[in-house]
């Protein structure tokens, strides 16, 4: 059963994203932590999120706004190194609390409450219309770089303020995805890089769920690449926002 969500959470995320420019972390991360430690679901989602970049580079990558990959680009890459090491550093803080409830023993840890306000935060940006529809003008497209940086290395979280940014960039629809997708590809090298070092290192019991993460996430870009250029996603950011409310309050709270 665990395949099959992953696997399903991967096709969807991967063919929703390949539009939005977010989407893929934001599903697969919570799918992943119910399976793993935080830590190694955020690993995971990483690795995913990398490769299937990767993929979408040989689909459309040539048709990237090299200007805009600089001036966002490189302030996105130094942040999501700060927002890695602080994940780091996060990770390794003492429990804040235990609690008891329905004869179980919950430990509330740093990292997860940390995880939950971010999850919570972008699951109000698929619910909200005006956080939905937001939009920075040009001139503060390094400023989103930084910001959008920063929490890819915390927590993975870095399509949705790096589209408010780049949707008034002037680009087109192609080159609006391609400049994102070198973008998130520079971030997510930083930040695996990082997770290198520490606890986030996987062993061989996850490589099985992870190649099928990663197969499932390219049939998604696939898919989204032929087939869903009509596709209208309200309904699916609406269900996906108010799961990730859930999800996240749970989380906090540490029963999942």
């Amino acid at each position: 059963m665990d395949i099959l969500i992953i696997a399903l959470a991967a096709l969807l995320g991967s063919a929703l994203t390949f539009f939005s420019g977010f989407g893929l972390g934001t599903i697969l991360l919570p799918v992943f932590a119910v399976f793993f430690p935080v830590e190694i679901a955020i690993a995971l989602t990483a690795i995913v999120h990398l490769l299937n970049n990767f993929f979408k580079l040989l689909l459309i990558g040539k048709k990237a706004d090299k200007g805009i990959v600089i001036r966002f680009g490189i302030p996105a890459v130094l942040f999501s190194f700060l927002g890695a090491m602080l994940l780091k550093q996060i990770s390794h803080l003492s429990a804040l609390y235990s609690y008891e409830a329905w004869g179980n023993t919950y430990t509330v840890t740093p990292i997860k409450v940390c995880i939950a306000v971010l999850l919570f935060f972008f699951a109000m940006m698929e619910l909200i219309p005006k956080l939905k529809h937001l939009e920075f003008s040009k001139k503060y497209i390094p400023l989103g770089g930084m910001l959008s940086g920063f929490f890819g290395g915390l927590s993975g979280h870095q399509g949705a303020l790096r589209s408010a940014f780049l949707i008034r960039a002037g680009l087109s629809k192609e080159a609006f995805i391609a400049t994102g997708i070198v973008i998130a590809c520079g971030i997510d090298i930083v930040r695996l890089t990082v997770y290198s070092t520490d606890k986030y290192q996987l062993d061989k019991s996850n490589y099985k769920l992870l190649f099928i993460a990663v197969f499932m996430a390219f049939s998604g870009a696939y898919l989204g690449n032929k087939f869903l250029k009509k596709i209208t996603i309200e309904t699916i950011q609406i269900i996906v926002g108010l799961l990730l409310v859930v999800y996240s309050v749970l989380m906090g709270m540490s029963i999942l």
